[in-house]
């Protein structure tokens, strides 16, 4: 019997795969994750985009059968899933692997908790459709990265349709074959530019990643096949949406090494390789004597994925989000980086406008992903330089449990379900023990 293809192995890795069977510490995992990513979602709850997005699959929408997080609303299963998806991932505070840039828990938690909810499946089904995705969607991303994101494809859009395939996948209990298949099909369905970021058109593309996922394993349980090798194949998805691939990235250590478990959750409501600026920044602002009004200049140092993501003008608060300019003049300047620093009122702020004027960026390929160099030149001749090569919340420096709870706390406030928070966070931890989503769905309605 010939080997298996990278699609045909992740396939066969999907369906035999046990909850049970999982290390303990995966499984909590899934939970942080999980929380991470709820709570991202309850911050947005009345953000225009959130409620315009439930506006159009309200009315795209069929039987109501799935909760839509923070809204006291029930959609579709797959209107349901794009939703949550687009709230959990709106303000660029969700969880991020970091050698793919993947945000894995925005297009396959959503559809984890709508299937479950539809189908009366336990908890532990849904956490564990939830880590088989978000791997599924790492290693897809592996075998792609970097060439994929630098040609201008959103890895979290891309990947994350094939993660929330296998998701689905799992959770209408196909077979490895079927499972192959539904990922396959994904391969037909996976879209995104990074081009789109500083728009709303990029969360149509997570927020589709999560749907057009659900409708791949709809189809293989209908018994739609795919090419043996959609993924890696001649012709397949890899080859046409990067340079050069490496399929074998896909199934080495399969089941062994898991990447999902390198998941990491950020502090900051930004772009995961600008919170080393951040950080570098407030460790110098600490320092005795050196205040704002000291600088001249600043000169942030890092790797090409920094630089590319960026080195832009800030115009809007998603322009905020992805720019070194105004993480650093936060981080020197108010001395803090929370979910307010980056919306529209601190883009608008004169005093922050001017200090971004001031900053500069170079590149410095001896530096890792992920980490920065700051240099400050002082007005009275002096520098001041910090180095930051594991921010907190990296791998590294992972957040606590605690603290993750506390961002979950912040994010329930800024949605107005501070009163629920409590009730919420204990659902989650408890839900590997629960025999279905539905006390948890109830508390996020």
């Amino acid at each position: 019997m010939p080997d298996p293809t990278a699609t045909e192995a992740l396939g066969r890795f999907v369906a035999a795969s046990r909850w049970e069977e999982l290390p303990p510490a995966l499984r909590h995992e899934a939970k942080r994750a999980l929380l991470n990513h709820i709570g991202c979602a309850l911050g947005v709850a009345r953000d225009p985009a959130v409620r315009g997005a439930l506006r159009v699959m309200r009315g795209l929408g069929g039987r109501v059968e799935a909760t839509v997080f923070g809204q006291g609303a029930r959609l579709d299963v797959m209107g349901a899933a794009f939703v949550n998806a687009v709230a959990g991932n709106l303000l660029d505070y969700d969880d991020t692997h970091l050698d793919t840039v993947i945000h894995p828990a925005a297009p396959v938690a959503p559809p984890a908790l709508a299937l479950a909810e539809q189908r009366g499946l336990s908890g532990a089904a849904a956490l564990h459709a939830l880590l088989l995705g978000g791997e599924v969607a790492c290693r897809i991303g592996l075998a792609v990265s970097p060439g994929h994101y630098d040609r201008g494809w959103h890895i979290t859009s891309t990947c994350g349709t094939f993660g929330a395939a296998a998701t689905a996948a799992k959770l209408l209990g196909l077979d490895a074959a079927q499972v192959a298949a539904a990922i396959g099909i994904a391969s037909s369905e996976a879209a995104g530019t990074v081009e789109n970021l500083p728009t709303a058109a990029k969360n149509v593309g997570v927020g589709n990643a999560a749907r057009q996922g659900i409708l791949a394993a709809l189809f293989a349980a209908e018994g739609w096949e795919a090419a043996a090798q959609a993924i890696e194949g001649r012709l397949g998805w890899a080859r046409a949406a990067g340079d050069a691939a490496d399929p074998a990235a896909i199934a080495a250590g399969l089941g062994e090494r898991w990447e999902i478990a390198r998941n990491t959750y950020k502090p900051y409501p930004a772009g995961i390789v600008f919170h080393a600026v951040i950080d570098a920044c407030l460790e110098l602002r600490a320092r005795p004597g050196l205040v704002p009004e000291a600088i001249d200049s600043v000169t942030v140092a890092g790797d090409a994925l920094l630089l590319a993501r960026g080195d832009r003008p800030v115009r809007n608060a998603r322009d905020a989000r992805v720019s070194i300019h105004h993480a650093a003049a936060l981080g020197l300047l108010r001395g803090r980086a929370s979910v307010a620093e980056f919306e529209a009122a601190a883009v608008e702020d004169p005093a922050l406008a001017a200090f971004r004027a001031r900053v500069r960026a170079v590149r410095d390929e001896t530096l890792p992903r992920g980490a920065a160099r700051v240099t400050l030149r002082l007005l009275d001749g002096r520098s001041a330089e910090a180095t930051v090569l594991t921010p907190r919340g990296s791998e590294a420096r992972p957040l606590s449990d605690a603290e993750l709870e506390a961002k979950f706390r912040e994010n329930a406030a800024l949605g107005g379900f501070a009163d629920r928070a409590a009730a919420q966070i204990a659902a989650i931890w408890a839900l590997d023990a629960a025999p279905d989503v539905a006390g948890l769905m109830a508390l996020l309605a």
